[in-house]
Protein backbone atom coordinates (compact mmCIF):
# COMPACT_ATOMS: atom_id res chain seq x y z
CA UNK A 1 0.00 0.00 0.00
CA UNK A 2 1.42 3.41 -1.07
CA UNK A 3 2.06 5.98 2.02
CA UNK A 4 1.98 9.31 2.05
CA UNK A 5 3.85 12.06 4.35
CA UNK A 6 2.33 15.43 4.87
CA UNK A 7 3.12 18.06 7.37
CA UNK A 8 -0.18 19.82 8.71
CA UNK A 9 -0.15 23.01 11.42
CA UNK A 10 -1.47 22.32 15.13
CA UNK A 11 -4.82 23.55 14.39
CA UNK A 12 -5.35 21.36 11.11
CA UNK A 13 -4.18 18.51 13.55
CA UNK A 14 -6.65 19.62 16.37
CA UNK A 15 -9.47 19.51 13.58
CA UNK A 16 -8.51 15.89 12.63
CA UNK A 17 -8.42 14.45 16.15
CA UNK A 18 -11.63 16.06 16.48
CA UNK A 19 -13.50 14.44 13.98
CA UNK A 20 -11.47 10.90 15.00
CA UNK A 21 -13.58 11.51 18.12
CA UNK A 22 -16.55 12.48 16.86
CA UNK A 23 -17.35 10.38 14.40
CA UNK A 24 -17.02 6.02 13.96
CA UNK A 25 -13.27 6.79 12.09
CA UNK A 26 -10.58 5.13 14.38
CA UNK A 27 -7.69 7.21 13.18
CA UNK A 28 -7.12 10.62 11.38
CA UNK A 29 -5.69 8.63 8.28
CA UNK A 30 -9.40 7.32 8.22
CA UNK A 31 -10.94 10.89 8.27
CA UNK A 32 -8.60 11.82 5.64
CA UNK A 33 -9.45 8.51 2.96
CA UNK A 34 -13.26 9.34 3.94
CA UNK A 35 -13.10 12.95 3.47
CA UNK A 36 -11.02 12.76 0.09
CA UNK A 37 -13.96 9.56 -0.77
CA UNK A 38 -16.51 12.19 -0.50
CA UNK A 39 -14.98 14.97 -2.42
CA UNK A 40 -14.09 13.04 -5.10
CA UNK A 41 -18.06 12.29 -5.06
CA UNK A 42 -19.34 15.81 -5.16
CA UNK A 43 -16.89 16.53 -8.00
CA UNK A 44 -18.61 13.72 -10.07
CA UNK A 45 -21.77 14.17 -9.11
CA UNK A 46 -22.49 18.05 -8.73
CA UNK A 47 -23.71 19.97 -11.67
CA UNK A 48 -21.64 22.82 -12.76
CA UNK A 49 -23.65 26.06 -12.02
CA UNK A 50 -24.66 27.35 -15.33
CA UNK A 51 -24.09 31.49 -14.11
CA UNK A 52 -20.78 30.63 -12.43
CA UNK A 53 -19.40 27.42 -13.79
CA UNK A 54 -18.81 26.29 -10.25
CA UNK A 55 -20.14 23.15 -8.63
CA UNK A 56 -22.18 24.28 -6.00
CA UNK A 57 -24.48 22.38 -3.53
CA UNK A 58 -26.99 23.70 -1.50
CA UNK A 59 -27.13 21.92 2.42
CA UNK A 60 -29.38 22.93 5.74
CA UNK A 61 -27.38 23.18 8.66
CA UNK A 62 -28.18 22.36 12.22
CA UNK A 63 -30.19 25.75 12.77
CA UNK A 64 -32.14 24.38 9.35
CA UNK A 65 -30.71 27.10 7.89
CA UNK A 66 -30.23 26.57 4.02
CA UNK A 67 -26.55 27.16 2.62
CA UNK A 68 -25.01 27.10 -0.62
CA UNK A 69 -21.02 25.39 -0.54
CA UNK A 70 -18.61 26.06 -3.45
CA UNK A 71 -16.55 22.37 -3.95
CA UNK A 72 -13.57 23.42 -5.34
Amino acid sequence: MPRITIDVDNTFNANLKSLVNSTSATSKAEVIRNAVAVYGYLKEQVPKSKDSGSQVIEVTDSKNKRVNLLIP
